[in-house]
């Protein structure tokens, strides 16, 4: 990780952050003024510079506010916290205006302020991360006629401010539909700041959306920005839109409509310069009618609308999409890319893709790593796929592992995640265990693993080895691992949040294990 930048001419300030960073495996480098600072940025390049920049408001060598301009010029998705006394504080909030992530009164908490310099840092990785999608993702693929409607409407919107709502199934690729559109528009070089209203509790998501003032609610110590501020002069994109709670539906219909809203527990209205793309796979109509969303919000977000194909409306795109996540997989994961056969991909042209491109995606991940030869056949495909094409009753397909699918099904109808309702009488198949019917006495889903786990420890504790904790150990953190990042195409912060480790922790285990 890139370390923390400290900026402050008193030098008590810097220990005292610096033992306590340390202390959180934070690596620090400390300035004097403002000026050492952009000379080492120079020196650097983007490449080296901070993950998060602390600096003081006033010092010698100049102003901190000055500071925070010159390198939003330079690094503008570098997060900036400013250290301020009380009494400058309305200079520290005009801060804001310039882009800093918070501030920080002096004097300060020393564990609240590691907590916000974290807080900084995940935003930074999750900006980073961002980024590296954006960078590895290419032009969207797809030459069915369906497909090639939706490339000559981001060509037509790409002059436009106008808002977007698009629909279709989830996995079908909205984000990257929404990225489209801002790339290709004239706010291009403004930030395009994603959401999904689904993902975020409802108590916290106004304050995600709209920001909040200090004290507005217990634990609110700073002022914050919202994604309305955030994205200020380029793209906001709204995720699963239909999923928002009523209540907050009528403050997005007021920023819609005149560009201006209320931080939580603010007097004084915001503007903000944005464009609003929304999307959902449900239908709006319905909830409309059901009472759970705005009319008058519908009409609004419905200026212009998208409507995203399924995979199976466009399976002559399924070769070229195939052979795209084969070679992205391989890069990502730092190995050869695989071959497919013919025979394979009309296999995997005639699963039903209840998970969309995401789901085929997931299944060239997945191969990535299971598949035992570089040229991948028939018989290596995923048990979910080569059943779909061998029984017409389909079975419950289930993405454990490398990540296949990512959704529970039965045939082409998805079910909710955690769901316990199956078909009486049909098997579970999950890539890498043996099925239910497999025999070894009718072992299910949940237990599958731990049977086979047992089995193995049974024989190895019988041929007398004194290491079976180590072996089995390692094996097992290799299998978690992979398979974390072989559903992150290879990013391991990513790998390292679903987990539930530090980056630091899968960093280490990588080398141990021998993952390189």
């Amino acid at each position: 990780m890139k370390p923390i930048w400290i900026v402050d001419d008193d030098q008590s300030i810097r220990f005292v952050l610096e033992k306590a960073l340390l202390r959180e495996n934070l690596p620090t480098r400390s300035f004097v003024n403002p000026r050492e600072v952009l000379q080492a940025l120079d020196a650097a390049g983007e490449d080296g510079g901070p993950q998060v920049l602390v600096s003081d408001i006033r010092m010698p060598g100049g102003s901190g506010l000055d500071l925070l301009t010159k390198v939003k010029e330079k690094l503008p998705g570098l997060p900036v916290i400013i250290m301020t006394a009380f009494s400058d504080l309305d200079s520290a909030v005009s801060a804001f205006q310039g882009g800093a992530f918070e501030y920080l009164p002096k004097p300060f908490d020393l564990p609240k302020a590691v907590e916000l310099i974290r807080r900084a840092v995940e935003e930074s990785q999750r900006e980073e991360v961002a980024e590296e999608r954006m960078a590895a993702a290419p032009e969207m693929l797809g030459q069915a006629p369906a497909m090639q409607d939706v490339f000559r409407a981001i060509g037509r919107l790409s002059q436009s401010n106008v808002t977007v709502l698009i629909t279709g199934e989830s996995g079908s690729g909205k984000e990257l539909v929404a990225r489209a559109l801002h790339k290709h528009s004239l706010r291009a070089n403004g930030p395009f700041v994603a959401i999904n209203t689904a993902a975020i509790p409802k108590d916290l998501l106004e304050s995600e959306l709209f920001g909040h003032e200090r004290g507005a609610f217990t634990g609110a110590q700073t002022m914050r920005r919202g994604r309305f501020e955030q994205a200020d002069g380029g793209t906001l994109f709204l995720d699963e839109i239909g999923d928002m709670p009523f209540d907050l539906q009528t403050r997005l219909l007021r920023v819609l409509s005149d560009g201006s809203f209320y931080r939580v527990g603010g007097h004084s209205a915001v503007k903000a310069n944005v464009r609003v793309i929304a999307a959902t796979h449900q239908d709006l109509e319905q909830r409309v009618r059901e009472g759970g969303f705005r009319e008058d919000l519908f009409h609004r977000l419905n200026v212009i609308r998208l409507r995203l194909p399924r995979l199976t409306d466009r399976r002559e795109d399924i070769p070229m999409l195939t052979r795209h996540f084969l070679q992205q997989s391989a890069k990502q994961l730092g190995v050869d890319p695989k071959r497919i056969s013919d025979a394979a991909v009309a296999k995997l042209g005639q699963f039903s893709y209840p998970g969309n491109v995401r789901q085929l995606e997931n299944i060239c991940h997945w191969l990535t790593v299971m598949a035992p030869a570089q040229m991948i056949e028939e018989k290596d495909l995923p048990p979910e796929v080569l059943a779909s094409a061998a029984s017409v009753a389909q079975p419950v397909a289930v993405a454990t592992g490398g990540g296949v699918g990512g959704e529970v099904s039965r045939g082409s109808q998805p079910l909710a995640a955690g769901s316990t309702d199956r078909l009486p009488d049909q098997p579970i198949v999950v890539p890498g265990l043996p099925s239910a019917s497999a025999g070894g006495g009718g072992v299910g889903v949940d237990d599958a693993w731990e049977h086979g786990l047992e089995v193995e420890a049974h024989e190895l504790l019988a041929s007398g080895r004194h290491d079976v904790w180590d072996a089995l150990t390692r094996r097992f953190e290799s299998k978690l691992i992979l398979a974390a990042l072989a559903s992150t195409r290879g990013r391991r912060i990513e790998a390292a949040q679903k987990l539930g480790i530090g980056r630091n922790t899968i960093t280490r285990k990588i080398q141990e294990l021998g993952l390189e």
